[in-house]
């Protein structure tokens, strides 16, 4: 949960997107022991972001989602607004809030399905966006997708399947909004892909922010009274989420994608969903029956593939996703 732009979710997102790149192509390389400890430090962010499905789902007990979500993105923006504010143009502004607006419609898909769906569904699912993200690029833009993605995308609708279809209650309904959040996240990839080279990532991150917590504090009368929770655990969740899995996620990232070779990066990511399965079974209490583990190691694989295979853009010019 994020992320995920630490997704907010915008940070994960933007080095998933990044072309694989040969270490060839890396400005400078960071002498082992460096490379080491931010490796570690990426890793350790990343089982932030797979915690926070438990911490938010326990949170969303006790506050109602667009409280939540409205408090925690606006604490998010406070903390990085000193960082970006010197990078803001009025066209930053305005591509980074159309995104973050797709940006919110996504956190609200996975937070609503978080109520009635466990972490670990939801760390497993979410993480398709990875997947759907070449399928939007050829939608939108006319990116070719590659055969391999295809297969990626129907194994990983298999592991869906298996995750979610066997057990007391099959096809839950959280399930399935948040199987729409990753295909929405995976639609706000692609954004990120076309315009994020041309804008500071730290300016856009900020825009995405300001425009999502302006959706949730839009709805939030609309669909729940407007109480601010004054419960300590949830201002522990707000704060984790906002800070930890946010400013500093997306600080850890920068320097990855800067720093590191792509698929390492990559690799790290990918983490996040079994890091939500395993606080999801310690903190949670949890459990898959093997068949359910299945779904989720093929699902897990099918973002790896995805994360991992970038072709070689073709000599005309045109992307290969």
């Amino acid at each position: 949960m994020d992320a995920r732009l630490g997704r907010a979710y915008t940070c994960a997102v933007m080095a998933v997107l990044e072309r694989i790149d040969t270490e060839e192509t890396l400005a400078e390389r960071l002498p082992p022991a460096r490379e080491l400890a931010l490796s570690a430090l990426l890793l350790g962010v990343t089982a932030v972001w797979g915690w926070t499905f438990i911490v938010v789902k326990e949170a969303i007990t006790h506050a109602g989602v667009f409280s939540f979500l409205t408090l925690r993105f606006a604490l998010a923006a406070l903390v990085m607004a000193p960082f970006a504010l010197r990078s803001m143009t009025p066209r930053t502004w305005r591509v980074g809030c159309g995104i973050g607006v797709l940006l919110g419609l996504s956190y609200i898909l996975q937070t609503v399905g978080l109520v009635h769906t466990t972490a670990t569904n939801s760390g497993l699912i979410t993480g398709l966006f990875v997947v759907f993200a070449p399928l939007w690029n050829g939608l939108l833009y006319g990116v070719r997708t590659d055969w391999v993605f295809r297969i990626q995308v129907a194994v990983s609708l298999l592991g869906l399947a298996l995750l979610t279809g066997i057990g007391p209650a099959p096809l839950a309904v959280g399930d399935l909004l948040t199987f729409g959040c990753a295909v929405a996240f995976g639609a706000h990839i692609a954004l990120l892909d076309r315009h994020s080279r041309e804008h500071d990532p730290r300016g856009l991150a900020l825009a995405q922010l300001v425009a999502a917590t302006t959706l949730f504090a839009l709805l939030w009368p609309c669909v729940e009274p407007l109480r601010i929770p004054v419960e300590v655990r949830v201002w522990g969740a707000i704060a984790l989420c906002a800070v930890a899995a946010t400013a500093l996620g997306f600080y850890a990232q920068t320097l990855a994608q800067r720093r590191l070779p792509a698929v390492r990066t990559a690799i790290i990511l990918t983490m996040e969903p079994v890091f939500a399965a395993l606080f999801g079974r310690w903190l949670g209490a949890e459990e898959l029956r093997p068949v359910q583990m299945l779904g989720g190691l093929l699902m897990v694989g099918a973002v790896l593939g995805a994360s991992l295979h970038s072709p070689a853009s073709k000599a005309s010019g045109e992307k290969a996703v």
